[in-house]
């Protein structure tokens, strides 16, 4: 239950700061709005696709794991990165605002999501019964 609520508060997260984004980028509430749901919800679907190709990789190259790690965060970042391009290129039809959009949102992500988890680990995992 608790790994529940961790990934529904993480989405909730990711959609805010896409939300938050797009609508400074674009000054529209609906782009705004159309990226906070479409980007985040074909992450959270790509994701496990991803990790479960690298873990496979990781499986059948074990000596190399360390490197393949390397190289499955930068994929993960490339990804990431692709869908924001792609939700705010179709959202606007502009390069610039997709290119815009493609390199703040994931180092957004990358730097506000680790405070997220940390936060809730403390706060909300700590209160919990289960947690104890």
């Amino acid at each position: 239950m608790a790994i529940a609520a961790k990934k529904m508060s993480q989405v909730t997260a990711h959609m805010g700061i896409a939300f938050g984004l797009m609508y400074l980028l674009t000054g529209s509430l609906a782009f705004g709005g159309l990226a906070a749901v479409l980007e985040p919800v074909i992450n959270v679907v790509l994701l496990p696709l991803h990790e479960r190709t690298w873990h496979v990789l990781r499986s059948r190259f074990s000596a190399r794991r360390l490197t393949l790690v390397a190289a499955e965060k930068v994929s993960q970042t490339m990804m990431h990165a692709l869908v924001a391009f792609a939700t705010l290129y179709a959202a606007t039809g502009s390069l610039a605002f997709g290119g815009l959009a493609a390199v703040l949102e994931p180092i957004i992500n990358v730097i506000a999501l680790p405070f997220h988890d940390r936060l809730f680990d403390r706060h909300v995992l700590r209160a919990s019964p289960i947690a104890a």
